[in-house]
């Protein structure tokens, strides 16, 4: 992978972690969110960086950070088709 694309990961990281502390506890975010916040460019360019943030987002639930839900439900990233939502990780209350 070269420089700009790890930074750009690490960039679509970056948003979507920030795109959900600006959002209520049990909010959750659209993938295209993301891209459209990293996307610098005018346009629909945005939909070339869905896949990466997707990946993005897997890369977050392997580290605890977030899950990625359809219908609600938390599903995991490889089998996840279709459209998705990103929300924090759900913590058990009073611990």
């Amino acid at each position: 992978m070269t420089d700009d694309g790890r930074q750009t990961d690490r960039g679509l990281e970056r948003a979507i972690l920030e795109l959900l502390e600006q959002r209520g506890p049990d909010a959750t975010i659209c993938p295209s969110d993301a891209a459209r916040a990293v996307y610098e460019g005018d346009g629909d360019g945005w939909r070339a960086l869905m896949e990466p943030v997707r990946r993005a987002a897997g890369r977050l639930v392997e580290a605890g950070e977030v899950e990625i839900t359809q219908g609600g439900r938390p599903v995991e990233p490889a089998k996840a088709r279709g459209p998705v939502r990103i929300r924090r990780v759900r913590r058990a209350r009073g611990r």
